[in-house]
């Protein structure tokens, strides 16, 4: 009866385990699918439409006219209109609606559009949507009018009041050099306000991801003329996220000497977020990828953060304008900017921190709160990913610098244990003795504890050594993208993607899906490697004795299993870094017992299920 008791407990808390993992897990992960095949068919009936950023106010706090027809609204973008339809077009189409130049990189590919002078065409050569190298390589910008309008702009406003005629998004621009712009091959383009003033906008690109802009402007009028540098990156239609608390995706930059992060559900309700500022950068960042304005470190800027609504949909926007310049008749000003477009690769993102001289930049990649731990730690596996050319054999090897290093601390720990085991039938004694007295039960226990040297609470010392550790691997592997499509051996093709293999169609012997199953496929996908992982937390648990509280007994013997289907879709190296740590936690906890003279209790607990198999067999 206390048997069916216990298979009965067990089975509504393991039941009771899945649906706070549904909740908090499963249902997010359901709705972000959710949202992004609603975002898809909506995208499918109307493109974005060619829409005008509002360009940053001027230093006064006026707002300058629009880059459009249309009159911009106080959050930064224009205001939607009712009834009027976005036009549809594919970004071949939308591509093919000005004519352009050619970037060509080592690393990146695209185009600059004529027709407003924007870098809206950004394809990143080294990353791919899958992990088949045939796949379609990553696109990062866009230009209006195609599905997803994402692109960086320079340029100028006038003053308040100012009638001078200056280029917008419909003004084409001519290519004073043919291009390609490729390393070491700037490009460089001109307009003409055909009123007295000229411009004159030189790019080049280095061989990784910066982008430096250089604009001119000549009055060759008979009146000075005021005007402000401006540079935004502007995007419309709210991109799909990982959704995930622990990974920022949004706005972000530096400003006021502290990191802004912004999600654009935040931006959505707070609308504009403005800053008066030197020292600082801004963009719009993904989980991999990143747009951002790099100004000059001692330049002051009046930046935003804004958000608004168009006939296309939503729109994001992160800009910033510089102090006013004033042109006398046959002078000439000009402004600098860079543009970083491209993946956040660690020795990439903190080159350019140090070699520009920026504040913070290398915090565009999301290392969290507690970067002092996980930036080292990914330094320690990217070092040994160069000596060995496997991140998943480097994930092996910090498992055992961990050990080595919290050695000392574990042996005292598990020595302590042993000893534990050693006295155990002496605190059966005592709590026979003092059973209906606690308090003298307790101060037993401790006069022994003192007598043997033994610290009862040492035991949990391996497991709190695990936690700063677990959770800085998580971290690395959730966020860098040199952990992206990273194999390890066999059919681990990705170690920051969840083990591809189930159990429930034989992995793979079966020609069936089990994550299409309603409800319960998310819990059907548990590979090799989870299983792996339960087996050796399986093992750890039984190196001890039996719990003699059958509700004890119950959770120990449940708990690999509950921990099995709740990591099999965490990233396989994370489960492989589990698994590999648990099985040199039963080594080492095995050879300190034995060298106590405790008793390891894993080979009998063994012979034990198998005992009672046989005997429930017979």
């Amino acid at each position: 009866m206390l048997d069916q008791k216990n298979t009965l407990l067990a089975i509504i808390l393991s039941a009771l385990v899945l649906l706070v993992w549904q909740y908090f897990v499963g249902m997010p992960q359901m709705e972000r699918q959710r949202q992004l095949a609603q975002q898809q068919a909506q995208q499918a009936q109307q493109a974005q439409q060619a829409q005008q950023p509002q360009k940053p106010a001027t230093s006064n706090g006026a707002v300058p006219q629009a880059l459009g027809p249309q009159t911009p609204g106080a959050q930064g973008v224009p205001p939607a209109v009712p009834g009027v339809q976005p036009q549809i077009l594919t970004r071949e189409a939308a591509l093919a609606a000005s004519p352009r130049i050619r970037i060509e990189t080592p690393r990146l590919s695209g185009s600059i559009a004529l027709k407003g002078a924007r870098i809206d065409d950004l394809a990143l050569r080294d990353y791919r949507e899958t992990v088949d190298p045939k796949s379609p390589a990553i696109v990062l910008l866009s230009p209006s009018g195609s599905p997803h309008p994402f692109y960086a702009e320079f340029g100028w406003v006038a003053g308040v009041g100012s009638a001078v005629k200056l280029p917008d998004a419909n003004s084409e621009w001519k290519a004073e050099s043919p291009g390609p712009l490729s390393v070491g091959h700037p490009v460089t383009l001109s307009w003409d306000n055909g009123d007295g003033l000229t411009f004159r906008r030189t790019i080049a690109v280095d061989d990784k991801y910066l982008f430096t802009i250089r604009d001119e402007v000549t009055n060759r009028g008979s009146a000075p003329v005021t005007v402000n540098p401006y540079a935004l990156i502007s995007r419309h239609g709210t991109p799909p996220t990982q959704g995930y608390y622990i990974l920022h995706e949004g706005l972000i930059g530096v400003l006021d000497d502290r990191l802004k992060e912004v999600t654009y559900s935040e931006i959505e309700e707070k609308k504009l977020f403005e800053f008066d500022t030197r020292n600082a950068w801004l963009g719009i960042t993904d989980k991999y990828w990143a747009a951002t304005l790099l100004p000059d470190p001692s330049a002051h800027l009046k930046a935003r953060f804004a958000a608004g609504v168009s006939p296309a949909g939503k729109t994001y926007q992160t800009d910033y304008l510089l102090d006013s310049v004033t042109l006398a008749p046959g002078s000439t000003a000009s402004a600098s900017s860079r543009l970083f477009a491209g993946a956040k690769e660690v020795s990439i993102v903190d080159g350019y921190n140090e070699k520009l001289g920026l504040n913070n930049f290398d915090r565009l990649i999301d290392w969290g709160w507690f970067h002092f731990i996980t930036k080292p730690m990914f330094k320690v596996i990217d070092y040994l990913y160069r000596l060995v050319g496997n991140f998943g054999v480097a994930i092996l090897l910090v498992t055992v610098l961990v050990k080595v290093l919290f050695f000392p601390l574990a042996n005292k720990s598990y020595a302590s244990m042993a000893k534990m085991k050693a006295v155990q039938p002496q605190m059966m004694a005592i709590r026979e003795r003092y059973a209906e007295d606690k308090v003298k039960q307790q101060q037993a226990l401790m006069e022994l504890y003192k007598k043997e040297k033994i610290n009862p609470l040492a035991g949990c010392l391996p497991i709190l050594i695990q936690v700063p550790v677990f959770f800085a691997l998580y971290k690395v592997l959730f966020i860098s993208i040199e952990m992206r499509h990273a194999p390890f051996f066999g059919w681990i093709k990705d170690l920051s993607a969840p083990d591809p293999t189930t159990l429930f169609n034989l992995f793979g012997l079966i020609p069936w899906d089990p994550s299409q199953v309603p409800v319960l496929g998310h819990y059907m996908m548990i590979g090799v490697w989870p299983i792996i992982m339960g087996i050796t937390m399986w093992a750890q648990m039984k190196m001890n004795p039996t719990p003699p509280d059958p509700t004890q007994k119950m959770i120990f013997d449940w708990m690999p299993v509950i921990f099995t289907v709740m990591l099999a879709n965490f990233a396989a190296g994370l489960v492989i870094y589990w698994a590999w740590n648990n099985t040199l936690s039963v080594i080492q906890q095995g050879v300190i017992m034995r060298k106590h003279g405790a008793k390891i209790e894993l080979f009998d607990n063994i012979k034990a299920i198998f005992a009672r198999s046989k005997k429930a067999g017979g």
